[in-house]
């Protein structure tokens, strides 16, 4: 199994939250994990966000992006380029999803097509999942009625 994860489901390997746990599961059992080049960027101010207003500590703030800045070497990393970013807007358009989301989405669209088996894909976002759905993606969280 490949796995796809977006900012909000990576970061729940780093911040312990509601999650963490399945996402902890899916990584150690995933052949490969893909993400966005534009995650890079996205969890660094998360977890600066987080440091700034307390909810981690110094310590735990360290950890987190020590552990990120490890991790983030094993990851498959989909480029962000004119190719994806016009399929971006494309889903943006079909989909109402924002920005970075659609960026997401295209590249684990993409990192779909590219691998030869099954891709689940992880986000913590409904509207975000419900897109990812109707485009064929299997989800890593079951859906919300």
């Amino acid at each position: 199994m490949r796995l796809y994860l977006d900012t909000s489901a990576l970061l729940k390997l780093y911040v312990e939250e509601d999650g963490s746990l399945l996402v902890h599961e899916r990584w150690s059992q995933a052949s490969a994990v893909a993400t966005s080049l534009v995650t890079l960027v996205e969890a660094r101010a998360a977890l600066a966000r987080r440091r700034h207003r307390s909810d981690l500590s110094p310590a735990q703030y360290r950890r987190g992006v020590q552990q990120f800045t490890d991790d983030w070497e094993r990851l498959v990393r989909i480029e962000v380029n004119e190719r994806l970013v016009t399929r971006a807007a494309d889903l943006a358009d079909a989909h109402r999803l924002r920005g970075y989301d659609a960026i997401h989405l295209a590249s684990a669209v993409l990192a779909a097509e590219r691998f030869t088996e099954e891709t689940i894909f992880g986000s913590w976002d409904d509207a975000l999942d419900a897109a990812a759905a109707r485009e064929g993606l299997h989800l890593l969280r079951p859906r919300r009625r």
